[in-house]
């Protein structure tokens, strides 16, 4: 059975606390990983996180109810922490490239 659009925004919060919490942490964030353990966590590896995160919000919020998916783009459901959330992590990117 397909999800609904609730579940489906539910699930996608993860990716609006992890872009939050490295915005407010940066590097210093759990949510961040060394793509080389030998170098330690490096801003590259935090981009790379919040970026992760933001296409994912940017592919859940494009969801049109094709492809067993739920229409999560045409919903009446409040949508603004997930497009805040995108927002943030681009700015994020943006100011530490």
């Amino acid at each position: 059975m397909a999800q609904t659009v609730n579940e489906v925004l539910t699930a996608a919060t993860d990716s609006v606390t992890v872009i939050n919490d490295i915005n407010t942490k940066g590097k210093a964030s759990d949510h961040v990983t060394a793509s080389d353990v030998s170098a330690g966590v490096t801003q590259a590896d935090a981009n790379a996180r919040v970026k992760a995160n933001v296409d994912h919000l940017s592919t859940v919020l494009a969801y049109d109810g094709t492809n067993n998916t739920p229409n999560v783009k045409d919903a009446s459901a409040n949508k603004s922490s997930y497009t805040t959330a995108i927002s943030t992590g681009n700015t994020y990117i943006s100011n530490n490239s």
